[in-house]
C-alpha cells in the first residue's frame, strides 16, 4: 500500500476550497457582461436606422417628428420615374415628368434604367441643403455654385432632376435633346430641366455652374 505524501493532501485540500472563491467571481463576470451587453443593445436600438443615417445631415426619416422625409422630398434609395408614390417624382412639373418617362422607356430599350437621385424639393428641405452645403464649401459664394436658395432653386419648383447612374446620364448627353431634356451646368451632369425648343434647335449652351444662371440672381 502506497501512502499518499502530506504535500498532496494539502494540494488536495486546496482544489476542493479554490473553486468556491473563484466560483463566485466567475457568476459577477457573467452578470456584468450581461448587463454590459443589455446596456449597448438599449444604446443600439435607440441610434438612426440605416435609412434614416443616410439622410442628409440633420434629415432624418418623417416618422421622427419634426424631421425631414419622403414628404419634403428626400428620395429612397431605387426610386425610378415611375414611382408615383413618391412626392419628389409626382411633384415635378408635368412636362418635365411626361418627357423623363419617355426618354426613360426609350432608355430601358438600350438596357439603360434612369434612377432618380432627387427630383421636387420642399422650401425646408432646400434651405437644408445649402446650410450643409455651406459649411462643407466653407462660404455663401463656393456653396451657390452647387446649391441654390429656396426662391431660385428649379427643385422646389418641380423643375429640376438629378439623376443617376452615370450611363443614364451618358444616354441623356446623347439623346436627351430629342425629348427636350437638357443639361443645365456644366459641373453637374446629373441635373436635368425641360427645354421644348431642344427638340427642334438642340439644347442651349450650358452654364460653367448655377452661379452663372440669370434664374440664381434673384
Amino acid at each position: 500500500m502506497t501512502r499518499t505524501p502530506p504535500s498532496a493532501h494539502a494540494t488536495s485540500r486546496r482544489r476542493i476550497y479554490r473553486p468556491l472563491v473563484v466560483g463566485p467571481v466567475v457568476v459577477i463576470a457573467v452578470i456584468a457582461a450581461a448587463f454590459g451587453y443589455q446596456v449597448r443593445k438599449s444604446s443600439s436600438s435607440s441610434s438612426l436606422s440605416p435609412r434614416s443615417a443616410a439622410l442628409p445631415s440633420g434629415a432624418q426619416s418623417s416618422e421622427h417628428s419634426g424631421a425631414l422625409g419622403e414628404a419634403d422630398g428626400v428620395v429612397p434609395d431605387g426610386v425610378t420615374l415611375f414611382d408615383d408614390a413618391v412626392p419628389a417624382v409626382a411633384k415635378l412639373d408635368p412636362g418635365l415628368l411626361k418627357a423623363l418617362r419617355r426618354a426613360a422607356t426609350a432608355a430601358a430599350d438600350d438596357g439603360v434604367r434612369f434612377y432618380v437621385n432627387s427630383g421636387w424639393r420642399s422650401r425646408e428641405y432646400q434651405n437644408q441643403l445649402l446650410r450643409r452645403a455651406v459649411a462643407e464649401y466653407g462660404s455663401e459664394n463656393e456653396a451657390a455654385r452647387w446649391v441654390a436658395t429656396a426662391v431660385t432653386s428649379p427643385h422646389v419648383s418641380g423643375n429640376a432632376v438629378d439623376l443617376g447612374h452615370p450611363d443614364a446620364t451618358a444616354w441623356l448627353s446623347e439623346h436627351g435633346a430629342e425629348y427636350g431634356l437638357c443639361q443645365i451646368y456644366r459641373n453637374e451632369p446629373w441635373h436635368y430641366e425641360l427645354r421644348p425648343s431642344a427638340i427642334d434647335r438642340g439644347c442651349p449652351p450650358m452654364y460653367a455652374d448655377p452661379t452663372e444662371d440669370p434664374r440664381m440672381q434673384r
